[in-house]
């Protein structure tokens, strides 16, 4: 137990760690050239986790409970703290004191990414491992409107020129949205939709859809960083839903095994 949660900690601050920096560095991309003050507060966001990531490098799995705690502490600290730079951003954004080229479903949705980290590394200091039946489906109806948004902000981002591709973008989102709407009715109907036949074939018919989704952004990936299509999308952008699509599928296997 004591093993596993070491272990697990350091996998999630390892992920959500580059993550959160990343995000960091997105939304400074998207500011304008006159808002200095938050391209310089994502910067030290950078700065931040870039800190984070050296020090996760000094620890292992055989690392103190303790310690590996107190640092799962300070990061959830970090994680907070971007979060609510991320809702002031949107604030701002919403009510039109700045305008920027960074799409207000966009800061939500990586606040949202902030506040699942922060909760994933209170819940491991809580020493919950184990996923709930409850667990599963909420963090299906996370991840899934995660993809969900992944596949609008692609059309959003790809030129117009690219006909096919818009195309196929706006068919992933069409899906997920279904997914999404899926596993909220299933969410309502908690807890008599908590058996087991039900959750394992609620995780099949998610793995189909990640996978095909994850296999289109690797494509899209490579199209990007060879050059060979148009679109406003950074190549880290591409990687970065490329990896967020792969540890959805992760989730899912880790979701399985504990069904068995």
């Amino acid at each position: 137990m004591v093993s596993s949660i070491v272990a697990r900690s350091l996998d999630e601050i390892k992920f959500w760690s580059r993550i959160m920096k990343e995000h960091a560095l997105f939304l400074s991309l998207g500011f304008t050239h006159e808002q200095k003050q938050l391209i310089g507060e994502a910067q030290q966001f950078i700065t931040i986790f870039e800190r984070i990531e050296e020090k996760l490098s000094r620890f292992t799995i055989n690392s103190d409970l303790g310690q590996i705690q107190a640092f799962n502490s300070e990061v959830y600290q970090a994680a907070a703290s971007i979060w609510q730079y991320k809702r002031k951003v949107l604030g701002l954004t919403l009510r039109c004191e700045i305008r920027s080229n960074n799409f207000p479903l966009l800061v939500d949705h990586i606040s949202r990414e902030a506040a699942y980290f922060a909760n994933r590394l209170k819940e491991l200091n809580e020493g919950i491992l184990t996923p709930k039946p409850e667990a599963i489906i909420e963090e299906n109806v996370f991840f899934l409107k995660i993809m969900a948004d992944h596949a609008k902000f692609i059309g959003h981002l790809l030129d117009p020129s690219e006909r096919k591709l818009v195309e196929q973008a706006k068919e992933f989102s069409h899906d997920f949205d279904q997914l999404v709407f899926q596993a909220v009715d299933l969410e309502s109907m908690r807890p008599q939709s908590e058996t087991k036949p039900i959750l394992s074939q609620f995780l099949n018919q998610n793995r189909v859809s990640v996978a095909s989704l994850r296999d289109f952004k690797k494509t899209a990936r490579e199209l990007i960083e060879a050059c060979r299509i148009k679109s406003n999308i950074h190549p880290l952008l591409a990687d970065h839903t490329f990896r967020e699509a792969e540890r959805f599928l992760e989730i899912i296997d880790l979701f399985e095994a504990s069904l068995e």
